[in-house]
């Protein structure tokens, strides 16, 4: 991998760590040089969600969904963050995570006004 794109997700590292924090979480970068699932790109406290980060122009976004669930743990929900030059963060995730997580939150028999 050349410097400059190491150097970029390095970036896009501690940004998205201060993203979390911004929010409320505790969050910092990983430990990149050891490899495998106990070094993600953002160590957080939100449990049972693996972050993945991809601070790049040009997502694959399935190729980045699969790493962050090939790294996750049992159980784990993956979410990518992504993000391009002068745009916002946004999160990629699977339609069934998604709906699992705002389960966790909120009332599945509240209907919206007009339905």
């Amino acid at each position: 991998m050349a410097k400059m794109s190491r150097d970029k997700g390095k970036i896009g590292e501690r940004e998205a760590a201060q993203l979390l924090r911004e929010h409320g979480f505790q969050a910092r970068r990983g430990a990149q040089f050891q490899g495998g699932p106990d070094s993600p790109d953002v160590v957080h406290s939100i449990p049972n969600v693996h972050i993945e980060v991809k601070r790049c122009e040009t997502l694959s976004l399935y190729k980045a969904l699969d790493q962050a669930n090939a790294e996750k743990r049992p159980g784990d929900v993956a979410v990518v963050l992504h993000r391009r030059n002068k745009r916002e963060w946004v999160a990629v995730l699977s339609a069934t995570d998604i709906l699992r997580l705002l389960a966790r939150v909120g009332s599945r028999d509240t209907l919206i006004q007009g339905d």
